[in-house]
């Protein structure tokens, strides 16, 4: 788990405007500043940084966050690819407590992956410019319709044919960096010695995969006639690993929020032809199935993701290799299709046949994830007989098992005991689901705390907007606040706490990050907040401690008032009265020295 220190330390040293910078163009406009929003279609600028506060904060649909959840939202990483993204682009190393890798091995492995780095984007750059000078892959790119424009936007290229092109590439061509980025192979003997070295891609296509963050971590390359492999992807390396990328999902993020659905189909020419042809939402799985992973980057990406798979056998076999990955996934709040196209056509040949809108049309039809569910346990049994609906519920069994307790999981169970002839109790209690749905029942919802309002309100948006201010707030003051009710003190209490952990450097955008990740209870103050302009810290710091002071002196006053009926003796009552009075008269002092200090 990473320190909540250094993530306050983190969002200290990065400047949110540069991280925000590299992804929307923006304009000063007075202390902030504007540019489009990236997360909704808006023809004039609503979308606001703030470079005081650390902070974006868009009017037009509300989206707000830090650095850290700018590049979780808009780049799709977790939370923990996002803090070491931000952190390498500062110098920093994040702490990790179960990290037993020496500082010097550590940064010979950060070393190793800048030199990777490197020598993937020198190569990208070589493959791009021999395209130029390719006659015979041009006229390949050509006779599959994509034109100079699409084939720049995913920065295709060509591997000439030889043995050792990138010998007059990199200077030294024998350098381990190259075999180990995969683009250089060594032969060696029966024996294990090295007989031979010669580039990886030779008389081939090039299409770069980037990574989230638009460098190119790998190669596919793609024959132009005929010949095995069809196609040849670099191997897994510690930049790459098949099973975690999906091609084309750099290039197809902003599309795929404008459509509001992400598209996934089975090769590199499927994503680039869908683009050329109006469907830049696309993306590929790189030679192998789909993976929990990919389904995870994906629903950051959006809540609904669409599988296209050829008609044939191997796409149904992809198609319930899918269904298995995205079961643990799934929830109310997402939707999951899948979209079959005749056995004799991928997605790049059913486009240039139909035309898009035909495309579009079977885009709109794709089957729900429940129906394909349903149909693949039933495969071909006979309902009819016991036997057949039996294993039908056999082949259900661990699919169902995979899900989170949901409605939609209760959907299916309904719909596999309508065709086994069964109860949906019978079904949950067969197949030991976890939290069964149809027999539980469900106890009231928890209310949360009350929404804070008054006074209550006012310091809570202050604590969160000036954390440091928590340091000026004594035990006595966390004590006064019981006088505002329960909810309040804890929740004064709380916001109290996280601000002193933070030190005097904290600032909103680090508290702001802590509280997101905690629930959704501060959503609407942290908004409001951003919203707004620079409050005073000193005025700020002037109202917290007259407020303080006021909780403080109500609590006593209204305890000298309860004093007669206490129960106390006379003389008990006496000494508290004098304590109480001496209390009141030191409050009053601080404020009228706080009056003659402004």
């Amino acid at each position: 788990m990473i320190p909540q220190s250094f993530i306050s330390d983190l969002l200290n040293r990065v400047d949110i405007v540069d991280v925000v910078g590299r992804y929307v163009q923006l304009k000063k406009g007075g202390a902030n500043f504007m540019g489009l929003c990236p997360f909704h279609n808006e023809k004039s600028p609503s979308f606001t940084v703030s470079p005081t506060k650390q902070f974006y904060h868009c009017f037009g649909c509300g989206a707000h966050g830090t650095s850290i959840g700018f590049l979780i939202e808009y780049s799709g990483m977790g939370f923990v690819d996002a803090v070491k993204d931000l952190a390498q682009s500062v110098g920093m190393v994040v702490p990790d407590a179960d990290d037993r890798i020496p500082p010097a091995q550590r940064a010979q492995m950060q070393a190793q992956s800048m030199a990777l780095s490197e020598a993937m984007s020198v190569a990208c750059d070589y493959y791009r410019a021999q395209l130029r000078t390719a006659p015979q892959a041009i006229a390949y790119l050509k006779g599959r319709g994509l034109t100079g424009e699409i084939a720049a936007r995913f920065g295709l290229g060509y591997a000439p044919g030889g043995w050792d092109n990138l010998r007059a590439v990199f200077p030294d061509y024998e350098a381990v960096a190259l075999v180990e980025a995969g683009l250089i192979i060594d032969r060696v003997d029966e024996e294990g010695h090295k007989t031979k070295r010669y580039d990886r891609f030779r008389d081939r296509v090039m299409f770069p995969i980037r990574n989230t963050k638009g460098q190119v971590i790998a190669f596919g390359g793609r024959i132009m006639d005929q010949g095995e492999p069809k196609y040849l992807n670099s191997p897994e390396t510690p930049l790459f690993s098949k099973g975690s990328e999906l091609y084309g999902l750099f290039e197809a993020r902003q599309a795929i929020r404008d459509a509001g659905y992400v598209l996934v189909t089975e090769g590199y020419m499927d994503v680039v032809a869908l683009a050329q042809m109006g469907f830049p939402q696309a993306v590929a799985t790189l030679g192998t199935a789909c993976t929990p992973t990919h389904v995870q980057k994906l629903l950051r990406q959006t809540d609904d993701v669409i599988f296209s798979f050829d008609g044939d056998k191997a796409g149904r076999r992809a198609a319930r290799r899918a269904l298995e990955a995205c079961l643990p996934h799934v929830s109310d709040n997402k939707t999951i299709k899948f979209l079959f196209l005749p056995a004799e056509h991928d997605p790049d040949s059913y486009i240039r046949e139909h035309g898009a809108p035909a495309f579009e049309q079977q885009v709109q039809e794709a089957m729900p994830l429940s129906q394909f569910l349903l149909r693949e346990v039933a495969g071909e049994h006979d309902l009819g007989e016991p036997e057949g609906r039996a294993r039908t519920q056999f082949d259900a069994k661990p699919l169902l098992q995979a899900m989170a307790p949901s409605a939609l999981r209760l959907q299916i169970v309904r719909g596999l005991a309508g065709m086994t002839q069964s109860t949906p109790a019978e079904i949950e209690g067969l197949f030991e689901l976890a939290k069964p749905v149809s027999v539980a029942r469900r106890a009231p919802p928890r209310a949360g705390r009350p929404e804070p309002v008054g006074l209550e309100l006012q310091l809570v948006r202050h604590l969160v907007a000036h954390p440091a201010l928590a340091l000026e707030i004594d035990a006595s003051a966390l004590a006064a606040f019981a006088a505002l009710g329960p909810s309040a003190a804890e929740r004064l209490g709380q916001l109290v706490q996280m601000g002193c952990a933070l030190g005097q450097h904290g600032g909103f955008a680090a508290l702001a990050q802590q509280l997101k990740e905690q629930g959704g209870e501060y959503d609407a103050i942290i908004s409001e907040i951003a919203a707004e302009p620079e409050s005073d810290v000193e005025a700020v710091r002037v109202f917290t401690h007259g407020a303080i002071r006021q909780i403080k002196g109500d609590a006593l006053k209204a305890e000298l008032n309860a004093l007669a009926g206490s129960g106390l003796s006379a003389a008990e009552i006496g000494a508290r009265y004098r304590e109480i009075s001496a209390q009141l008269d030191q409050l009053q002092r601080e404020a009228e020295a706080e009056r003659a200090n402004r």
